[in-house]
């Protein structure tokens, strides 16, 4: 969790409109971890370039010492509902 808060989430954060990051790490398997990351719109997102995710992942790898999976990746909407 450290490597990923000094590398990645330092990273992410020099982007535009990144709003924050969470790590969910499951109480039965601590190799079972779940990463939500926030932003402001999907474009900011995809509006990173994939070289510049490729350099990160690049220096990340190497210093975890061991492969994790991604298992799955989705995209998500936060609904704002009027207060009743």
């Amino acid at each position: 969790m450290q490597k990923d808060a000094q590398i990645w989430t330092i990273a992410l954060a020099e982007y535009p409109r990144f709003l924050a990051k969470q790590v969910w790490i499951s109480l039965n398997d601590h190799t079972e971890i779940i990463f939500i990351i926030c932003w402001a719109t999907l474009e900011q997102w995809k509006a990173i370039p994939q070289a510049d995710l490729q350099t990160i992942k690049d220096k990340f790898i190497p210093a975890l010492r061991e492969s994790y999976p991604v298992v799955k990746s989705a995209k998500y909407q936060v609904r704002k509902f009027p207060h009743f």
